[in-house]
């Protein structure tokens, strides 16, 4: 279920009781870091803000400390290994996750917030809002909804802007999340695990700006859309075997049959296979597209009892709501 999104930040109703954890993975952010916390600490006040540096050349954990952040470092390089580190060492009852640039709307948060605890959600997602130029590049907008597009003929549904990252989670949501991708992949693993176990998600439109003089973007349009790509096609073989095994099964057969055609017509004909490689290329085609679908047939088994392990651990924590 994708909770319907809403546009205007509205007060926050929720009890103070709700431990909130702002996360802000952060490399080389010295320009937006402050200014960004800032808005964070205006918006949810009584939340905790926590600056996990990845490896910084410049003073971003200077200037995050003085700001009064909770600084942390991740050595491991990369986006999912920041968000693997803080999913893991943060309690928290509710996860309010941004870039550090300075990009995402502060104001924004408590409205994803209120929608998370108010309908129990899991996950809500800040789709981007975009007026500036500068703020959103086109190679990233086509490759955006050309991404979501893909990943809703995969699994079957998918999110208005799959790629952002600016969302909330629910506590049940970050200590059952097994992380598994280094960079900036990460949402999309994110997405496909909601999706995979039916987490009651919602979406929340966001204003979305350009970054600040001073600061750079750390993404590659094609050597991260490639890698985002990989993790896609990976993630659609292990969640969903038969699917991606039997298709290859099936055009496998399919080009058997083809080219088998001629060979049965001749020797309806003659009697005979005069095209004998031919012959034994089906053959070898027909084997390997019944060795497909019987290992699209055993993984599924597999998958099945993984999702059912991931989806126990999903449910030892509960939901989120407010505290008496």
């Amino acid at each position: 279920m994708i909770s319907e999104a809403i546009s205007a930040p509205r007060s926050v109703p929720f009890s103070d009781g709700v431990r909130v954890a702002v996360l802000l993975p952060c490399y080389n952010e010295e320009a937006a870091i402050a200014p960004t916390i800032a808005g964070f600490r205006a918006a949810l006040p009584n939340a905790t803000i926590y600056v996990y540096d990845n490896n910084s050349k410049d003073r971003t954990v200077e200037i995050a400390r003085a700001t009064g952040a909770v600084v942390r470092t991740e050595r491991q390089q990369g986006k999912g290994n920041v968000v693997r580190r803080m999913f893991a060492d943060i309690e928290a009852d509710v996860y309010v996750m941004a870039d550090g640039d300075l990009t995402y709307d502060p104001l924004a948060a408590p409205a994803m917030v209120d929608l998370l605890v108010r309908e129990q959600l899991d996950m809500v997602v800040g789709t981007r809002q975009h007026e500036a130029a500068e703020a959103y590049r086109g190679g990233h907008v086509l490759g955006n909804r050309l991404f979501t597009g893909l990943l809703s003929s995969m699994f079957g549904r998918s999110f208005t802007d799959v790629f952002s990252g600016y969302r909330v989670f629910s506590r049940r949501f970050a200590k059952s999340f097994p992380v598994l991708s280094a960079g900036f992949e990460i949402e999309t693993e994110m997405s496909v695990h909601a999706l995979e176990l039916r987490m009651p998600v919602g979406e929340v439109a966001t204003a979305y700006g350009a970054r600040p003089e001073g600061s750079t973007s750390k993404l590659s349009t094609y050597r991260d859309g490639w890698r985002i790509l990989k993790v896609m096609l990976n993630l659609f073989r292990t969640e969903k075997p038969w699917l991606f095994f039997g298709s290859i099964g099936a055009l496998l057969l399919a080009a058997a049959l083809i080219l088998s055609v001629p060979l049965v017509l001749t020797y309806l004909d003659t009697g005979l296979v005069p095209r004998f490689p031919t012959a034994i290329l089906v053959t070898g085609m027909v084997i390997i597209a019944v060795l497909s679908f019987l290992a699209g047939l055993i993984l599924d088994t597999v998958t099945h009892g993984r999702r059912e392990i991931r989806r126990l651990a999903y449910l030892s924590h509960p939901a989120p709501s407010e505290r008496d």
